[in-house]
């Protein structure tokens, strides 16, 4: 006891003091941010010593009989009810039949147990649905997403009474109320404390009747299933100026449930989002009263608002987008591979070229890896894990790795997916891009500010306990809890120092891989990586203080590193959880060199910009003594990867499963393309005996015998299948513009002129 009284006050004191000077204080908001979720799979690689063994032990996601039922029928039968041209450019809605369709067989209450109506469904499978029904329709998937994340039956599920419970979710659940939820302000946007919308306590009147409750005024918007919403969450910040609750004048930000009936309450004019036309608008609100009891969670949630969304969105946020965002990787991956094998140029098909398969491996590689990490993801989640900042790494990757994969996907297609029309089967895809990276956190502020600036709080082994005992009130108290947490810190410290000279200076040969697992030479440099990660926070941490919250660049790279190794350990697992299927061995390689490139390249741009010169110079000669290691998938890699989406085969099943290919619909695009495909991989050995005879017309190869009746007419079946999908849409000119009558008249006027 005495030596620790002396480290205290000769060691630790003086580190203390700098500490309170150099770190900022944590606020309400960034402590109830930081506090939501938990910390799962982020804190073993801020470690520097994950348990890969540990990560491979986790059960897989699966779902249960009555689960995949529900896929095999109504998520079937919605998607071919779907019609994504008719939905943005003719009806700008779902159809009535749809929205008939969604509530009856309980799309909407999917997440909400048996007990109160709802289907019960796990994470994994509400994460199936929005990624199947999101190939089929993004309107639909966005429709389906809404009440099934956050919203007012995740946060009833939370925080709501008893009462509450029994009565809004029964009729959430059968689609009686649409839900939607109302954050964001619109000066606020993603700065909850600069939230405009208030409450004020005070006496009003209920149905003749004086009550004490809420005055509300308000403005929010972006708000999706706003025009249709019978019922919405909403976020404002309470005062009770007269102190009629007893605690206080300024309350906090807190949630009310309030239907959106009651009087002052209307919905505004409807958005339009990038023409996708799910239904998003404003919702207003103007001296409107509500009673205490309308508070989500009743009067001992006053001002838990912030914190309550938060855990919300921890979990939310690493389902809902991150679905919708791999059925898009995965079939943009499908159909674009399906297209490079039909449609020719220069007499090949446009998938034999080189710059061609360049695009197709990253779009196999994007769909394996988005859908690796989506199903881990979700399988956390059924553990009842909320990692937060897992969920904030799977937004930004997720559609990221979605917008890239539309780009590649629309460079190979050229006009076929420029132009319009019911055959285009990648608009409704392309116009959503933006969506995804806007919102549930910008991409920019999620990347700069939220991965790694949280993370490094939220998930480092010590770093949370020693900012709370620098913000204690208590000096004595908040030293003796920071005297504990920096010497366990710079126990850590150390251990990782050694532990990151050896990885690197072995070149990761004697960095842990998990026994038994297949490719430890994968495992065994993310162990070097994230030794190294966990060195360069601490670096970080210790020279730039509070001042990294505001190197933003520093934090964005930092936290490519961490989501990367979060990332490439999915793939690992998928690997080993599919059964280590020696056909996706060439997938594999080709995301994890890529993935090792990326991080190789964040580290570099860290070191490169580390103001403390000296500790950018200890981490380069520890970890990485030889330099960065740079490893880019060689071209045979990238042909390898690319071929997987030119034949139809049970690996490019397995690589894109459970997506809508337009069955039960004649004339869908996707089936036609689909058809098309198989028809041409058919083809190639009738081809291949025209080639060696030199012959291109399969009428003369008919004719001299060398091919049969059949192979002709399949051929020619093939020939019309790719006709069909090659071809674009084409309009009236008064279809499109009111204006082409004048356009007509105006010709006719100029020729009589003349």
């Amino acid at each position: 006891m005495g030596l620790r009284k002396l480290r205290k006050d000769y060691l630790t004191k003086p580190v203390f003091r700098w500490a309170s000077a150099a770190m900022p204080p944590i606020s309400e908001t960034e402590r109830e941010a930081i506090d939501a979720g938990t910390v799962w799979w982020d804190g073993a690689l801020f470690s520097g010593n994950p348990d890969w063994k540990a990560l491979l032990a986790m059960p897989p996601a699966r779902l249960t009989e009555r689960e995949q039922a529900f896929m095999d029928g109504p998520v079937r039968e919605l998607c071919a009810m779907v019609d994504d041209w008719k939905i943005a450019w003719q009806d700008r809605d779902l159809p009535p039949e749809v929205w008939r369709f969604m509530r009856e067989q309980k799309f909407f209450g999917m997440i909400i147990p048996e007990k109160y109506g709802g289907l019960g469904f796990s994470n994994a499978m509400h994460s199936e649905v929005v990624r199947t029904v999101s190939t089929a329709s993004v309107v639909a998937g966005f429709t389906v997403m809404v009440p099934n994340s956050l919203g007012p039956g995740e946060l009833l599920l939370h925080f709501g009474t008893e009462e509450q419970k029994d009565y809004w979710l029964p009729r959430l659940a059968d689609g009686r109320e649409i839900p939607c939820f109302g954050l964001t302000s619109e000066d606020a946007g993603s700065d909850a404390a600069a939230m405009t919308d208030t409450g004020v306590v005070e006496h009003g009147d209920i149905d003749g009747e004086r009550t004490l409750g809420i005055r509300l005024d308000f403005h929010k918007r972006y708000i999706t299933l706003g025009p249709v919403a019978t019922v919405m969450g909403l976020a404002f910040k309470l005062r009770d100026p007269d102190n009629l609750l007893g605690e206080g004048v300024e309350r906090g930000i807190t949630v009310a449930l309030i239907p959106t009936a009651t009087p002052g309450v209307s919905h505004g004019e409807r958005h339009m989002p990038q023409f996708t036309h799910f239904q998003n608008g404003p919702l207003h609100g103007k001296d409107v009263f509500i009673p205490l009891d309308w508070i989500l969670g009743g009067r001992k949630q006053i001002g838990q608002g912030w914190k309550m969304l938060m855990t919300a969105l921890a979990a939310g946020r690493g389902i809902s987008l991150p679905s919708q965002s791999a059925g898009s990787a995965a079939i943009c991956a499908r159909v674009t591979g399906a297209y490079a094998r039909i449609r020719r140029q220069f007499n090949l098909p446009i998938g034999d070229f080189e710059g061609v398969r360049e695009h197709l491996a990253d779009l196999a590689a994007n769909a394996y890896l988005i859908d690796a990490a989506r199903r881990l993801t979700v399988a956390a989640l059924d553990e009842g894990h909320r990692p937060s900042v897992i969920s904030a790494i799977m937004k930004y990757h997720a559609t990221e790795r979605m917008r890239q994969s539309v780009e590649k996907a629309m460079d190979i297609h050229g006009g076929k997916t420029i132009i319009d029309g019911p055959r285009n089967y990648l608009g409704g895809q392309h116009r959503s891009v933006p969506i995804g990276i806007t919102v549930e956190g910008a991409n920019i502020l999620t990347r700069n500010l939220m991965i790694f600036g949280q993370g490094a709080i939220r998930s480092h082994p010590y770093m949370l306990d020693e900012m709370t005992a620098l913000s204690e009130a208590d000096k004595a108290a908040g030293l003796d809890a920071f005297d504990r947490s920096f010497w366990a810190h710079a126990g850590h410290a150390l251990r990782t120092v050694f532990r990151t000279w050896g990885r690197g200076w072995t070149g990761g040969r004697i960095a842990p891989a998990p026994d038994g697992a297949a490719l430890p030479h994968h495992w065994r440099r993310l162990s070097r990586l994230s030794a190294a990660f966990a060195l360069l926070s601490d670096m970080a941490l210790l020279t730039l203080g509070g001042a990294l919250k505001r190197k933003e660049m520093l934090s964005a790279r930092m936290g490519d590193i961490l989501a990367e190794l979060y990332l490439l350990g999915a793939v690992l697992k998928r690997y080993e959880d599919e059964g280590r299927q020696e056909e996706d061995l060439p997938i594999v390689d080709y995301v994890m060199l890529t993935g090792t490139d990326r991080i190789a390249a964040a580290f570099d741009g860290v070191l490169a910009n580390l103001p403390a010169r000296w500790a950018a110079w200890l981490v380069r000669f520890l970890a990485f003594p030889l330099g960065v290691p740079r490893a880019h998938p060689p071209d045979r890699l990238a042909d390898q990867v690319a071929a997987i989406l030119l034949e139809p085969t049970a690996q490019r099943e397995r690589l894109t499963p459970n997506l809508y290919l337009g069955e039960g619909r004649d004339g869908h695009p996707v089936r036609d393309l689909e058809e098309a495909f198989h028809l041409v991989a058919a083809s190639a050995p009738i081809e291949k005996k025209m080639r060696e005879a030199k012959l291109r017309d399969p009428e003369q190869a008919h004719r001299r015998g060398l091919i049969s009746d059949d192979e002709l007419a399949h051929i020619r079946a093939a020939e019309a299948a790719t006709a069909r999908v090659i071809a674009v849409d084409g309009f009236a000119m008064e279809d499109i513009s009111p204006l082409a009558s004048q356009h007509r008249r105006g010709k006719k006027l100029h020729e009589a002129a003349e």
